[in-house]
């Protein structure tokens, strides 16, 4: 009963980031992958700030002195792998931005030789608009190389 309190706040906490990551559960960029992943953290959570015995045991088998210390590691490396993530994800947003916007400028650009030279414009667009969708292409297949190795 001496850490009563802090424990249900505890559990309350790692409850309600669960019930707040189920809400999401539904959309497709919750990956199976992190759906475990988030489960086992949440189970393990509530099972350390029950038996933090426990934990210390698990610390001193891997041979670090005490259970805060083991903690403070996995949060170290959590954070580390979150921080990853977080700029790869941006790192992708990004370039669909800037792809889109190169689009947009091409298109805009066609459009307006169109109505300022009539139709001749058009196909030296067409054939513009070709090849920087093949550079696209091989842009895209260069990136999608690198994102998978970095994932994996």
């Amino acid at each position: 009963m001496k850490y009563f309190w802090i424990q249900l706040l505890l559990i309350a906490g790692s409850l309600s980031m669960a019930l707040m990551f189920i809400r999401t559960w539904g959309q497709a960029k919750n990956r199976a992958w992190k759906r475990i992943a988030f489960s086992v953290f949440v189970v393990v959570n509530v099972y350390a700030v029950l038996r933090p015995g426990d934990v210390t045991w698990v610390a001193h088998a891997l041979g670090v002195g005490r259970g805060t210390d083991l903690v403070l590691y996995v949060m170290v490396l959590a954070m580390g792998f979150l921080t990853l993530n977080t700029f790869l994800r941006f790192r992708s947003l990004e370039k669909k931005i800037t792809d889109l916007a190169r689009t947009v400028a091409l298109s805009e650009g066609a459009r307006h030789n169109e109505e300022r030279l009539g139709g001749d414009a058009k196909a030296g667009a067409e054939a513009k608009a070709k090849a920087d969708a093949k550079a696209d292409a091989k842009a895209d297949a260069e990136a999608g190389a690198d994102s998978e190795t970095v994932k994996a």
